[in-house]
């Protein structure tokens, strides 16, 4: 049987040891789970982890610098394709982060900033555990109960163009969109990694899925 190569993109920030281990964890037999900022090896792999924390223009300047833009790109719109946090940020066309900026454009639309009042109760980043909503049925959903916990740490938020893109939702002062999907590809804002037993099921789903 041949082997199954997952890459896990390294653009130097994000919870790469954390994402690797947890998929590791859930791997099937005859999966080889390989860090990578190389473009080659993003390019060959039968699948795609785009984990990420941090800022999206420090994220795209390292993308275009490490010559992965483009094939990270090409394996959202033709492989398994997960992205987590600023993994799913940067697919958006713009986002308003340092003064704006232009992503990827894999899924039309934009990230906007939490904005609440100053005497607000809610807080910004959005941190710590949340209900996710499941607003449609995904593979990667299998064996994860509607409205689970996981864990999130973020300031900013997707608005796709199209409301078909979002399989699941979250409340926080306002409902933002806190996954989305589009045939090969499924992003979710929250961390997986750190979301306990359902974040492992769904490394476990993506593993074993196969794109449609």
């Amino acid at each position: 049987m041949n082997q199954k190569l997952v890459a896990v993109i390294d653009y130097g920030m994000g919870n790469l040891r954390s994402v690797s281990k947890a998929a590791e964890h859930v791997s099937p037999e005859n999966t080889r789970i390989l860090v990578t900022n190389n473009p080659d090896d993003i390019a060959n792999a039968d699948a795609v982890i785009f984990p990420g924390q941090g800022a999206a223009k420090a994220c795209m300047n390292a993308l275009q610098k490490t010559g992965m833009i483009h094939p990270v790109q090409q394996a959202a719109k033709e492989k398994p394709f997960l992205g987590i946090c600023m993994g799913l940020q940067v697919l958006m066309t713009h986002s308003d982060e340092n003064q704006g900026i232009q992503c990827m454009d894999v899924i039309p639309g934009n990230v906007q900033h939490f904005d609440f009042e100053e005497n607000s109760p809610l807080k910004t980043p959005h941190m710590g555990w949340n209900q996710i909503l499941q607003t449609k049925e995904h593979a990667l959903w299998h064996n994860i109960p509607q409205d689970s916990r996981f864990y999130f740490v973020h300031s900013y938020y997707v608005q796709p163009e199209h409301s078909d893109y979002i399989c699941g939702q979250t409340t926080h002062g306002i409902t933002f969109p806190s996954a989305l999907s589009h045939n090969n590809l499924f992003a979710i804002q929250a961390h997986p990694e750190k979301s306990a037993d359902h974040g492992l099921q769904l490394f476990k789903n993506f593993l074993q899925w196969n794109g449609q």
